[in-house]
């Protein structure tokens, strides 16, 4: 059993097998965030499913794994990193059967809050292990790889869920997306059972269970009546959850505050949003991993069931643009040490430079078409690869090191709301501009694609401005 306050290892000499076992848990998670979104429109024409229920299906998997991640890391604290990084893997891969059997879209969206609670007992353990089992001297190597790991997940989702309904293994068709985890899974927990060691924190942290239940709460009534009120024709019930929203959140305040004045362990420590970097910065997580998930839904939307691109060629649509924002990544590392904050408000700006041109080409130039929509994601990537990739570290270089994990999670949480939350704002503006009966299936995706770059435009100037009030001095580590 390795005990958290024992000193690191001397040597520089990297563990890699356990290592590499932990980041394909990583792997998994984040690849469910976006290997779904080109499997969209396939769910929908099979399963019959809603406009709304198709949301539901990505932001599902969001929210039960944003609001649990901080809970899956004291899970693990408690009872072992090892023990909860399995159940973690067993639970995501079961539930991953369970998508991939789906005969209506309510069980999918089901399965997929439990694929999200995987993610969450799976994912902290990753930073944890590494912090555990890896010398400091080669911890920078192994975040290189994670990093590289993370991005490739992130930019290949969508090319490898269009590999897969396009192979159509079995005639799994989009199902496929899911039964892929299930070997991956299986392997991961026999690899973790073996050749990743136990540990456990000493001292550890208790759960926050009213600060749980009532940021879950606070989220649900959010992003509920978001998803479902365009469809009900906004009823009185959804302001209602709204207001309902609105209190839980102060509730959750409260609790947290009063765990902190007792001595306990809450679930955010609200003393961190003292620092301008981390108050500033984590709206600006928000903002940005808002409009991720969210804008490749309304692409493969538009690519599919308007231009009636295969799954498969409506990923490849999007492989030049992944492509920039890996090769971006890179030079976003290379920059940060000289220029720090001026990377981040170079990225913010192409940013919203590209949506905004997207907007008025869509508008205003010829139909849409691949070869149009194709250079405008790289415009919009190039400056995603400078901004997304140094983001997280520039908003925890202020952080303490006692506090750089609590931080870690809430960002880390974040990143999961923000994407579901734009899910719901902006695939509702997308879903209420797009009418291809009316319209026509081209020009409606054209017109509905413009809509959507537009609110995500809107999103990416305010990330802009909270990007310039970041403090100048920050530089990432």
């Amino acid at each position: 059993m390795v005990d958290v306050r024992q000193p690191a290892d001397t040597t520089s000499v990297v563990p890699w097998t356990a290592v590499s076992v932990v980041m394909i848990g990583m792997f998994m998670a984040i690849l469910d965030s976006y290997i779904v979104v080109v499997a969209g429109p396939a769910i929908r024409a099979d399963l019959g499913a809603s406009e709304g229920q198709l949301q539901w299906i990505l932001a599902g998997y969001q929210l039960s794994y944003a609001v649990l991640m901080i809970t899956g890391g004291r899970f693990a604290d408690m009872y072992g990193r090892k023990r909860i990084f399995i159940l973690g893997a067993a639970v995501f891969t079961l539930s991953s059967i369970v998508c991939a059997a789906a005969q209506t879209p309510g069980t999918l969206i089901a399965a997929r809050v439990v694929q999200g609670l995987g993610a969450a007992l799976m994912v902290p353990q990753v930073f944890a292990m590494i912090a555990v089992l890896v010398p400091e001297q080669g911890r920078h190597r192994v975040f290189g790889v994670l990093g590289v790991v993370i991005g490739l997940a992130t930019i290949g989702g969508q090319l490898i869920g269009g590999l897969l309904i396009g192979a159509d293994l079995f005639g799994s068709q989009w199902r496929g997306v899911f039964w892929v985890n299930v070997p991956i899974g299986l392997v991961t927990i026999l690899l973790a059972a073996k050749y990743v060691p136990e540990s456990r924190a000493a001292g550890a942290r208790k759960l926050d269970v009213p600060g749980v239940l009532a940021l879950s709460a606070a989220l649900i009534l959010l992003t509920f009546p978001l998803i479902q009120g365009r469809e009900a024709g906004w009823p009185w019930w959804t302001w209602v959850c709204f207001a309902a929203s609105a209190v839980a959140f102060r509730l959750f305040v409260a609790i947290e505050r009063g765990v902190d004045r007792a001595g306990g362990d809450p679930l955010v420590q609200l003393a961190l949003f003292a620092q301008r970097s981390f108050a500033v910065g984590i709206v600006l997580v928000l903002c940005v991993y808002a409009f991720l998930t969210s804008y490749y839904l309304a692409l493969s939307i538009s690519m599919q069931e308007g231009l009636g691109l295969s799954a498969l060629g409506a990923g490849l649509v999007y492989a030049p643009a992944a492509t920039t924002f890996f090769v971006f990544s890179m030079v976003a590392s290379r920059l940060m040490p000289k220029y720090g904050r001026r990377v981040l408000e170079v990225g913010a700006i192409v940013v919203a430079t590209g949506y905004l041109t997207t907007v008025v080409v869509l508008l205003y130039g010829p139909e849409i078409t691949p070869a149009l929509v194709i250079p405008l994601l790289m415009l919009q990537s190039l400056g995603g690869g400078l901004l997304i990739t140094p983001m997280l570290s520039t908003v925890l270089s202020r952080i303490s090191p006692d506090s750089v994990g609590t931080a870690s999670g809430a960002l880390s949480t974040a990143q999961q709301v923000g994407g579901a939350l734009g899910v719901a704002v902006i695939g509702a503006v997308f879903f209420a501009s797009f009418h291809p009966d009316a319209d026509g299936s081209a020009a409606a995706a054209g017109h509905a694609f413009a809509m959507a770059s537009l609110a995500t435009f809107v999103l990416a100037i305010v990330a802009s401005v909270l990007v310039f009030l970041l403090p100048a001095a920050v530089r990432a580590k």
